[in-house]
């Protein structure tokens, strides 16, 4: 393998691309990194200070400040903050201040798995395995659904879809770093399969490439 390896992991929300990710790294033991997480701790910390979503400025003297090592993964998967983060990964100048942040931990040996919206498009486009993964709409709100109810027994089913569908449109209609298949990226398509499924043939695509 080659010194730092990246594995670069694309798609949209709750499309099985961060536990594929997560089992990932833990198989080719390198370091992980959502950076969904960056995005989402950048819009807690807006609503927390009654700033603005719209506001680039802002929202990037916060991206400056952010501690990678803080993230509190359960704080930050609530639903309202990832309707958060949507909102301000619009914004071109934050966006630039999380690039080098990225690519710093993602260049640090052995190497790591990233997972996001951009990552073989934008942040690591020279990364040694992409994959994007994806899966129907009904799919993905049925597969957050499960997880709001657990927390809020009257979470909508509904609801979650059509904030899922809001997201996909801002994410992939964004005119900066949107989300989108890198042209060498495997194509995953999760509706139909089981996490053990899924997680063997992107262990699979990226062994093929690191041995290549």
């Amino acid at each position: 393998m080659p010194d730092a390896v990246v594995i670069a992991v694309d798609g949209p929300a709750a499309s099985g691309k961060g536990t594929i990710s997560k089992l990932l790294a833990q198989h080719f033991k390198l370091q992980h990194l959502d950076t969904g997480l960056l995005y989402r701790a950048v819009g807690l910390a807006m609503l927390q200070s009654g700033g603005d979503l719209d506001d680039p400025s802002a929202c990037e003297a916060v991206a400056k400040k952010l501690d990678l090592t803080a993230l509190d993964p359960d704080v930050l998967a609530q639903h309202h903050v990832g309707e958060a983060a949507s909102k301000v990964a619009v914004h071109p100048p934050l966006r630039a201040a999380l690039l080098e942040a990225q690519r710093s931990f993602a260049n640090v040996e052995p190497g790591a798995v990233l997972d996001g919206r951009d990552i073989g498009t934008v942040v690591c486009p020279g990364a040694q395995a992409k994959l994007f993964i994806t899966a129907s709409l009904e799919a993905r709100a049925k597969r957050r659904h499960a997880q709001a109810v657990q927390k809020d027994p009257s979470a909508s089913l509904e609801a979650i879809s059509a904030d899922l569908a809001k997201r996909d449109a801002r994410d992939a209609g964004r005119s900066n770093a949107p989300l989108a298949q890198a042209n060498d990226a495997l194509l995953l398509d999760t509706t139909n399969l089981g996490i053990d499924a899924a997680f063997e043939a992107a262990r699979a695509f990226v062994a093929s490439k690191l041995h290549a």
